[in-house]
Parts: structure tokens; sequence; C-alpha cells
């Protein structure tokens, strides 16, 4: 895999993470990882594996704050949920950042987070605040899972790019998108979402037969369906991919040209504006958290402009703090959906289970 690929994987991905089963995991002391006790001047972070941020940065809060931050990256998004849950007796750290809207019902039921309301917290957007009575989690990104399209394919087969989740059951885009399995990957998981939300509980079965039958196809996780099946991506142009529709992000096509060697003069994707699914990710302060005061400084710096600023090239996700300012690529090549498909955490939490059971045996058999 070339370094472009890589990188644009690494970036890409960021919000791209797994759901996996819960299962028993060890559990580690939190001094050991970083906690340390009341007085202590190590504040540690859990996150998953696609927690990405500036040196610089982070450094600054570290010389404001006259905190150390220890950063702990434990897996994908579901692995790194579901063992803070098993440790929250004795957690590894004091912050856990990266519980998306898909995942936080189990997180908050499982009394992973204790309640603390962030300074700032009223510069954060309102239609991204959740938990308002118990301000167990700070909002600290969002990106919208879309339908990617393959400019080139399109344009040299004369066929107009599909604009919606309808557009995607015509027979004239039969056997063109790949997605991932929603049982495995978030962003299949909110893909299937994204219908039930359009479509509602009695009619996303009905589109997800017609979409089958329209030979879609379906593959694990994101890495494999953007750089080896979509033909629109720099690692599906190297496989000599065939599939010019995939289920990503709308910031994936400014991470193809921020990345591209050489880097194109416009995006080489688009994104199916009618197909989007608002994902939105948390921090909250860990219960049983060794050093509570370092974690809330921590949390307050989360939301603040100069991190917020920070995470659109590093992470590939959009702020959600009034004022924040995205980079130019964002704007021109991969804005955030203007209208897209969301549901609230409680109504994903009564039904995901059950959803993603009903769709495996829909979909996959």
């Amino acid at each position: 895999m070339s370094t472009t690929i890589s990188r644009i994987t690494a970036v890409v991905a960021a919000a791209g993470l797994g759901i996996v089963t819960l299962s028993a995991c060890g559990s580690s002391d939190s001094a050991s990882a970083g906690g340390g006790g009341a007085a202590s001047k190590t504040v540690t972070l859990v996150s998953h594996d696609s927690f990405v941020y500036s040196k610089a940065v982070l450094k600054a809060f570290e010389k404001e704050s006259g905190y150390k931050v220890k950063v702990l990256k434990d897996g994908d998004a579901g692995q790194a949920v579901n063992k803070a849950i098993l440790t929250k007796d004795n957690p590894q750290g004091d912050v856990f950042f990266g519980v998306d809207n898909t995942l936080l019902s189990r997180a908050l039921d499982n009394g992973l987070f204790q309640s603390y309301e962030a300074k700032g917290a009223g510069t954060i957007k309102s239609e991204y605040r959740v938990d308002q009575d118990k301000h167990r989690v700070t909002p600290i990104d969002s990106g919208d899972i879309c339908v990617n399209y393959d400019k080139a394919w399109f344009s040299e087969h004369k066929l107009t790019p599909p604009a919606s989740l309808d557009d995607l059951i015509k027979p004239a885009y039969r056997n063109l998108l790949v997605t991932e399995n929603a049982s495995t990957s978030s962003p299949g998981l909110g893909f299937l979402l994204g219908s039930a939300a359009r479509y509602g509980d009695d009619g996303w079965q009905d589109y997800w037969k017609k979409l089958r039958a329209n030979g879609v196809k379906v593959v694990d996780g994101w890495e494999q369906a953007y750089n080896d099946e979509f033909s629109g991506s720099a690692g599906g142009k190297k496989a000599k991919a065939d599939r010019p529709l995939v289920v990503s992000y709308a910031s994936s096509p400014p991470a193809e040209v921020i990345y591209g060697d050489p880097k194109p003069k416009t995006a080489p994707t688009g994104v199916a504006a009618g197909t989007c699914f608002r994902q939105v990710e948390y921090a909250g302060l860990l219960s049983n958290a060794g050093n509570a005061k370092g974690g809330k400084a921590l949390i307050d710096f989360l939301i603040t402009r100069k991190f917020q600023e920070d995470m659109p090239l590093n992470m590939f996700v959009y702020p959600v703090v009034e004022g924040a300012q995205v980079p130019a690529e964002f704007t021109k090549y991969g804005p955030a959906a203007k209208d897209p498909e969301t549901m609230a955490p409680a109504r994903i939490a009564a039904n995901r289970d059950q959803w993603v059971k009903s769709w495996t045996s829909l979909v996959l058999k």
C-alpha cells in the first residue's frame, strides 16, 4: 500500500469505527495507566485508535494547565467502549473520547461516565447537545456517513450519479454500490440507521430487499470497501476496483485532494447528498477517574476553538462549537451535509440490536 493510500486510510477512517460484541477483557490499574491520585499532574485520555491530534496543540494545553496528557488508544470505537465499560470500577484513565451516537446508550446505561458540565459548553451547537439533565457526555465532533461516487466512472459511462437513497435502488445503479457490514462497521451501521430514519420501522427492511436485489455488495469494514472495492479512491485505482459507489464520509473527497500524490486540482470523488447520516462523537469523565480535576480540565480543552479547529485535518471530522473554522478544502470539496438523516440516541438504543439482527438475516443470508 502506498504512503498516500495509507494516509488516506488513517485519516478518512477516523470516524469509520468498527462495532464489536461485548467480551471479557482484563482491567489495568488506573494509576499505572496514568490516572494517578487526586493531586496527580498526569491526566489520561482513553480513546479509539483513530484519535489523532497535533502535538503542538496538546503541548499548549499542557503548558497552560500544568497537566501532562497521556493518550491510551484501545482499539476501534466499539472495542474501546466495551473495554471501558468492563473496567469502569478501576478505569484505565480519566477521560474517554470517541463514543458516538450509535453506541452512546450502551455507555450511559452501563454507568461509564460521571456528571460534568464542561466550561464553554454553551458554545456547542444546540443540535449536538444530549443528556442535558445529567451532563454525562460532551459533544466533540461530527461527521456525515454518505455514499461517495467516482466522478470519472460516471462521466465515462454518461450516467448521472445518484443523489438520494431512493436512487440507489433504481436499475441504472445495479451492481454499483459497496457498503460495510452493519454488525461490524460504524459506517455500515450508520447507513442502516439512515435508511431506518428515512423509511421508518416498517419500511427500511423493504428498502434493503430492493437494495439487495439491485446488487449491493457487503464487505466487513470501511478500509476494504473504500480501498479495495471503490474505483474512485487512490487504493481502488491501484487495485482496479469496479464499484463506483461506496458508503464512506462527506470528508472523504477533501482527503483525496489533500493527500493525493500528485495532489489533484479537484476532488476525484463526490458525495450523494441525499444519502447522509449524521454521526456525533462525545467525551466524558470516567466514573471513578483517578484524576477527576485533570479530566475536567481536559474536557474543557477539547471544546476550545484551538482544539476544535485542529481536528478537521487530523481526524477529518467537523467542529461542534459555534464559530470554529474548517479548512478551505472542507468547504470546497466536502462540506457537511445540509439535511442529513438523524436519529435520537434513545431510539437507536431501543432498536439497534434488533435492527442489526434483522438486517443480517435479510442481507447476508
